[in-house]
């Protein structure tokens, strides 16, 4: 069945993004959303909930570590490639060298038998 422009309209009407309800803090007058802590004082309904600022400092250690573990995985994979590449390359030479030695054989018993 047809679903006109104007029904696809009506049923979308609810689609659309709201702004967030803000509330104004007891304790620094700065802004938050209702119902949740305020995030630059710490404070919820004019109660000390959490210490922001060890929070911060928390924080800050925790991007400096994740930075830190990203610098040394990117150093494992390369160490990783090169002995990986070292390998591959390992395999090549002794692979040549097998064909050498067979044909080394190969010419031995033509010489034999001839």
């Amino acid at each position: 069945m047809r679903v006109t422009k104007g029904h696809t309209g009506n049923r979308r009407s609810h689609h659309g993004i709201k702004a967030p309800r803000l509330s104004v803090c007891s304790n620094c007058k700065s802004y938050h959303e209702r119902h949740r802590i305020c995030l630059e004082c710490g404070f919820y309904k004019g109660k000390k909930v959490i210490d922001v600022k060890n929070k911060k400092d928390l924080v800050v250690k925790a991007d400096k570590a994740k930075t830190e573990d990203k610098k040394t995985v990117k150093k494992e994979k390369e160490i990783t490639k090169k002995e990986t590449v070292k390998k591959t390359e390992a395999k090549k030479t002794v692979k040549k060298e097998v064909k050498k030695v067979q044909s080394v054989k190969k010419n031995k018993t033509t010489q034999n038998k001839g």
